[in-house]
């Protein structure tokens, strides 16, 4: 049983009445016996919260930022009373849920449908908490109240804004696979025609028997090879926690793979998947081309930084154990000093002797300005800090280069375009 507002402001009500016309105690206790009566009458007419039915519809997947919509059908299986009151269909806040209450009037045997609507505002699964009914009596003196576990699940996918410059990926992919009107200089690694020799063509694709039978030069073309094996690992050590503007680095590095994944997939090569800190978090290995994005996406979506430092040696044990022959591997991780240095360097000839590998990490565009900023003491001490930090990131990717990694190093908002433009350059050069 629940007392409603209006209950307390009978009770004040009537008390100032009896202390103006009545003062004495016969007259409170009439109200208060009054109030009561009605009461126990309202509560007895009530609808009862135990004959509801529930069942969920709706959207069980969502990107990130974008809406969802879950719709609870309410059904009311009493053969005489009807249920009028309030519904509260609980989420959590990083469901961003709106409007979670809801006014209810359902005759005896009838059902009526309340929607909500959710805009995510974190990744992962959100789970609806619980459905709690308020039936009020006609009087709205009391209500019989009664909570119901109704679950549901919307899982939020990462957003993948990136997904803006797939078109132009594609296109130069395009071009180098040689399906575009525009000729493609340089070297793959698989021959595909013979044609005429313009300048700027790489002279050592010049074909010298082809060309004594004709009267100008001709050059072999070559494009990139197709059904390459690329790793794409996801560090989700503590490093991946560090926010930049409003999202994590983590975040930014989902959307750089995702955009790979698309790019490579639609290139032919086979793409699989590695979370990793100090043991597995995600694996997704042998998907289809026509599936491999989709498996990507809901295997990260549940990911969440871990503030744990990474096992380098693990991680290595594990890239070496799924990857038998030469393959690009993409480790997407910080470039704090400390950790590569103390953690990864000393594993490092393990990848580079056997794979290609590529170290991506995401950049705070802050630092950059705050190297920038004079004008108070505290402005200079901040742009020293800034200074060295940048100056030890540049001494661990030199560090990085020496042994043979390629590096990519970009804010949020640049990185997916930039490792994607490094991948096709290494397949363009036939190094994949």
């Amino acid at each position: 049983m629940t007392l409603t507002g209006r209950t307390a402001l009978l009770a004040a009500l009537g008390a100032l009445v009896v202390g103006l016309l009545m003062p004495s105690w016969t007259g409170v206790f009439v109200v208060e016996g009054l109030l009561a009566l009605g009461v126990i009458a309202d509560l007895a007419l009530a609808g009862s919260v135990r004959a509801l039915t529930f069942e969920r519809a709706g959207d069980t997947t969502v990107r990130l930022g974008e809406p969802a919509r879950v719709t609870l059908t309410v059904r009311n299986s009493s053969r005489d009373r009807p249920v009028r009151g309030l519904l509260r269909d609980a989420w959590p806040p990083s469901a961003g849920a709106h409007e979670q209450r809801h006014a209810l009037d359902i005759p005896p045997g009838e059902r009526r449908r309340v929607a909500t609507a959710l805009v995510p505002t974190r990744r992962g699964d959100r789970r609806a908490y619980r459905v709690t009914v308020r039936a009020l009596g006609p009087l709205g003196l009391a209500a019989r109240q009664g909570s119901h576990e109704v679950p549901w699940t919307v899982r939020v996918l990462p957003a993948f804004p990136s997904r803006r410059l797939l078109p132009s990926k594609l296109e130069r992919l395009r071009e180098l696979d040689g399906r575009s009107a525009v000729l493609t200089r340089g070297r793959g690694t698989e021959f595909d025609s013979l044609r005429e020799y313009v300048p700027g063509d790489d002279v050592r694709s010049i074909d010298w028997r082809a060309t004594a039978r004709n009267q100008g030069v001709v050059v072999r073309t070559w494009r990139p090879e197709r059904d390459r094996h690329i790793l794409i690992v996801l560090d989700t050590g503590r490093t991946s926690a560090g926010r930049i503007g409003d999202a994590p680095r983590l975040d930014a590095a989902m959307d750089a793979a995702l955009l790979l994944t698309a790019v490579a997939a639609r290139a032919g090569d086979r793409v699989d998947l590695l979370a990793h800190d100090r043991r597995v978090r995600a694996d997704v290995r042998a998907a289809s081309r026509t599936t491999v994005l989709t498996s990507f996406v809901q295997a990260m979506a549940p990911l969440e930084p871990e503030l744990v430092e990474s096992d380098s040696p693990h991680l290595v044990a594990e890239i070496i154990r799924r990857t038998k022959r030469r393959s690009l591997v993409v480790l997407l991780t910080g470039l704090d000093a400390e950790a590569v240095r103390e953690g990864l360097m000393p594993v490092l000839p393990q990848l580079t002797d056997r794979h290609e590998v590529v170290v991506a990490a995401v950049a705070d565009p802050a630092l950059t300005g705050m190297a920038a900023s004079r004008g108070t003491a505290e402005a200079v001490y901040n742009a020293a800090a800034a200074e060295r930090e940048l100056a030890e990131r540049r001494g661990t990717s030199a560090d990085l280069r020496r042994h043979g990694v390629t590096i990519v190093d970009a804010p949020p908002g640049g990185l997916a375009s930039q490792l994607t433009d490094t991948y096709l350059s290494l397949k363009l050069a036939g190094r994949l």
